[in-house]
């Protein structure tokens, strides 16, 4: 009876999650499209520049994954790729609140789907990685080859920003910081997302000694 409930509970959680993550994500890409500035393509193009945009879809992605039986999505069936989204979702929250919040104030419907993206999603995750991860299937390989994202996004923004002068936040424009901080602003982070991601590992460890 009890495993019936868990399982009713998470897919709730999980039909939840999905149906929130997309319409904070398809919101956001119709604000951009009705907001633009330049043509269609490039808008799309910078839409998926934000890692932001990035995460929460493969957030929404995740959620998507434990309700449907899409192949694609098999990758994300498991708890390290949890606790790396989970990790990076925080990220997402954290720099927002710290950096971004006091230089952007969105009002109207831009500010209930910031609120979403950048707030309120990163706590639905961390609660549900709290109530739902298990620590026998964790594998720490598989968590840190999700280290390869931030890098690969980075070395792609920093591509494409070289010839399109487009940088989708201030502390990775080497056009106006240079290519130094910029580097500089990367290694912290990607520090910072190790550090987490190893307190998630550990925290779920220690979950499962309780």
């Amino acid at each position: 009876m009890t495993a019936l409930v868990n399982f009713t509970q998470k897919k709730i959680w999980n039909v939840v999650g999905a149906l929130v993550g997309w319409f904070a994500v398809v919101g956001q890409l119709v604000l951009i499209i009705i907001n633009r500035q330049t043509d269609l393509f490039e808008t799309v193009i910078r839409f998926f520049s934000y890692f932001t945009i990035l995460t929460n879809t493969l957030v929404a992605l995740y959620f998507t994954s434990q309700i449907s039986t899409i192949r694609a999505l098999k990758f994300l069936k498991n708890n390290a790729s949890l606790t790396a989204i989970t990790g990076f979702i925080l990220i997402v929250g954290l720099v927002y609140q710290i950096v971004l919040r006091s230089i952007w104030q969105p009002s109207g419907f831009q500010m209930v789907i910031d609120e979403l993206l950048h707030t309120v999603i990163p706590m639905y995750v961390l609660v549900y990685w709290f109530m739902f991860i298990i620590f026998e299937d964790l594998k720490p390989r598989l968590l840190f080859s999700w280290l390869l994202y931030p890098l690969i996004y980075f070395i792609v923004i920093m591509f494409r920003g070289s010839f399109s002068d487009f940088y989708p936040y201030p502390f990775v424009d080497a056009t106006s910081i240079g290519y130094t901080k910029v580097f500089g602003n990367f290694l912290v982070l990607s520090v910072i997302v190790m550090i987490l991601l190893s307190i998630l590992y550990l925290l779920a460890r220690f979950f499962k000694k309780q």
